[in-house]
């Protein structure tokens, strides 16, 4: 069985890949001090739900070909699913995410994708894209809230990922996820990073749309993605 179930604490136990067993052993005593201070708060406030906070976690590292960075979760109720930029099925698609469509729509002309919803899922489950967030949950309405206490988890997990995949494309879109490239190995940095800016209505027309990035990402993969859902 390639998936397994560690222990953070007495009384939370999570399911990750066996592949990433000894690394949430080694980050045991941070994880514990994370959820000793959620604790403090109102778990039914706290997105995603307990359950899918590590979800992207029960992906095999050596099967990642791509790694797409999020900052946070989306901070309303029912949206958050454990997988950056994605939403529950039947949750209205969020604005940068439509963005991501658009673009691939351009960059793909000929391959005809339709999206239908804002659940990346397959993406995560076929394609083997790791749908990271830098903070794996936020409260209710209240944007980056626990980043501050992700943050060096979540950096140590693309350190991780870097010295175990050597095949996989780092997609880094907006300065926040740009600003981790220094987590990288050198070869990584100047050979498998795609970087543009972010989706956001707010920045898309600055430097994303037309940015050329997914079909970047699949011209350094060798290799074609579906980016259908």
């Amino acid at each position: 069985m390639c998936i397994v179930k560690h222990e953070i604490n007495k009384n939370i136990s999570i399911t990750v890949h066996k592949s990433w067993q000894d690394f949430f052993s080694k980050y045991k005593s941070d994880l514990e001090n994370i959820f000793e201070y959620m604790n403090k708060f109102d778990k039914t406030l706290i997105y995603p739900s307990e359950d899918k906070i590590f979800r992207v976690f029960e992906m095999d590292v050596n099967d990642i070909r791509v790694v797409l960075l999020g900052q946070d979760p989306y901070h309303n109720k029912g949206q958050a699913n454990g997988l950056s930029f994605s939403v529950e099925k039947g949750i209205k698609t969020p604005p940068s995410l439509q963005n991501i469509y658009k673009e691939l729509k351009y960059e793909f002309p000929d391959r005809n994708y339709t999206f239908e919803h804002g659940d990346l899922s397959e993406w995560f489950i076929r394609e083997k894209i790791f749908l990271l967030n830098a903070s794996l949950t936020v409260m209710d309405s209240k944007p980056s809230c626990f980043m501050k206490h992700w943050r060096i988890f979540t950096d140590n997990v693309i350190r991780f990922i870097d010295n175990n995949n050597s095949k996989c494309v780092f997609l880094l879109l907006g300065n926040f996820a740009k600003s981790k490239m220094k987590y990288l190995q050198d070869d990584t940095y100047t050979k498998r990073v795609v970087c543009a800016t972010h989706p956001s209505p707010l920045s898309a027309y600055n430097g994303f749309f037309g940015s050329m990035v997914f079909y970047n990402v699949e011209k350094i993969l060798g290799e074609e993605i579906n980016w259908s859902i």
